[in-house]
């Protein structure tokens, strides 16, 4: 019998969470310096954990015609790893973007902002250029500094006008941004752009990410095929406002900047503002989406056309599966989880009631332990704020219901409940009872690997 790939998947990051704890704990005792470099090289000799959640492996993309792809190394907080994205975007692209409501949002953020709010020209060339392992966020004056010194030498470059040029910084908060290694290796990168770059520019811009994210899609349309790819990083601080950390997701289909905004806006809250790992928001959540138009289809022009419905739920789809993705590379995540709320007074009560329980350290530890504890999810409907009735409410694991009409439910059993836990893709179904309002989010389990991650994040 072929052995289950997940759980092997599960052992396997067992023993090498169970080999990096005894690494750990033998740097601990190290009391020489003479002792300390051989606890190092047994913690490296653990190795990085890949999350049992993860894709076998990164997809096969379609290539977008007007868009090209390098990745280098500037040594921003870790020596040889690529930390640096650039991509340049043919004249003619149409750009448009989402972002963190965050009060404390980063420079690059506040920059792109204000680049698109001020329509630039689509008619001129375009760029991105981000790092990993700075955020550049909470850095004052001097984080709007660095943003000009890499926006502009990226222009210089590439030929394109600063002001399509868009940036983002990902990674630890609080301190200057060395923009003099981003700008050191621009004509490196610039020289090294390829069409076919896209996996590379999806490992240069990961933090805590174990995996690289991608997903793609080709559709049908009047006088050619549309082609969209993109690639996201996220593993932490993830509860969005808006999408995820950071997205870049391409096309070369024909539509105007305003129509490409409205479609990417009604997308959403059903994909990024969706999924949540930890309930924390990042100071730096971007999503920047480009039309380069190059397709051979017809320009999209009317939302009701058959073309733009179709491109809609191919984009959507794509939005879907890198925000799932996002949460399958949850920190120290072992369970992906489906909250499915229905019944709810409205859509926004819905979300309420989804995102408490997503959000909840209670379920979410409960989970990790395989644990099948309905009365946290109880708990979380109640804190939640949105209407609810004891006697209305009703809750499901995969397709047991657990409790209905403000009781555990006659039929309840405590040990087939048990066995759904285990399986590493859970839903929990919670209705309501009072309306036709309905939301459904993604999340994961909360382990103590998202303690390890975090307590040395900056060290």
């Amino acid at each position: 019998m072929a052995k289950d790939p997940r759980k092997a998947a599960e052992k396997l990051l067992r023993k090498a969470e169970k080999a990096a704890r005894k690494a750990r704990k033998a740097a601990e005792r190290a009391e020489t310096a003479a002792a300390a470099p051989a606890a190092a090289a047994a913690a490296a000799k653990a190795g990085p954990l890949v999350s049992p959640l993860a894709p076998a492996e990164f997809p096969e993309l379609p290539a977008i015609a007007g868009v090209e792809f390098a990745a280098g190394a500037a040594g921003i907080k870790y020596k040889d790893r690529t930390d640096v994205m650039l991509v340049r975007l043919a004249p003619g692209t149409a750009i448009a973007g989402a972002f963190t409501r965050s009060s404390t949002r980063a420079a690059c953020v506040l920059d792109c902002q204000d680049k698109l709010a001020g329509n630039p020209d689509s008619d001129q060339g375009a760029a991105i250029v981000v790092n990993s392992g700075n955020a550049n966020a909470f850095t004052g004056a001097a984080g709007q500094r660095s943003v000009d010194a890499v926006t502009g030498a990226v222009a210089r470059a590439l030929g394109v006008p600063a002001r399509r040029v868009f940036s983002s910084s990902t990674g630890v908060i609080g301190e200057p941004l060395p923009h003099e290694r981003i700008t050191a290796i621009l004509d490196d990168l610039a020289g090294g752009l390829d069409e076919g770059g896209i996996a590379s520019a999806a490992r240069a811009i990961m933090t805590t990410d174990t995996f690289p994210k991608g997903a793609g899609a080709e559709i049908a349309a009047e006088g050619g095929s549309i082609r969209i790819s993109g690639i996201a990083k996220g593993s932490g601080m993830i509860a969005p406002d808006m999408a995820t950390m950071l997205v870049y997701i391409f096309t070369d289909a024909k539509i105007e900047p305003k129509l490409l905004q409205r479609i990417l806006s009604a997308q959403m809250d059903e994909t990024f503002n969706a999924i949540t790992v930890d309930s924390d928001t990042s100071t730096s959540d971007v999503l920047i989406l480009a039309a380069t138009g190059q397709a051979q289809a017809a320009p999209i022009t009317d939302l009701r056309s058959k073309t733009a419905r179709a491109f809609i739920q191919a984009l959507a789809g794509v939005m879907r599966d890198l925000a799932q993705q996002v949460v399958r590379d949850g920190e120290g995540a072992t369970k992906f989880v489906e909250v499915q709320v229905t019944g709810a007074a409205s859509d926004a009560d819905a979300h309420k009631v989804a995102m408490a329980i997503a959000n909840s350290p209670l379920v979410k530890t409960a989970i990790a332990g395989e644990d099948a504890n309905w009365g946290r999810v109880v708990m979380a409907v109640g804190k939640s704020g949105a209407q609810a009735d004891r006697d209305r409410l009703s809750i499901r694991f995969g397709d047991m219901v657990l409790a209905e009409n403000g009781w555990r439910a006659p039929g309840y059993d405590e040990a087939a409940a048990s066995a759904y836990m285990k399986r590493d893709h859970l839903v929990i179904g919670v209705d309501l009872g009072l309306g036709r309002g309905a939301r459904t989010v993604w999340t994961c389990d909360l382990t103590h690997r998202y303690i390890d991650i975090n307590a040395d994040y900056r060290s």
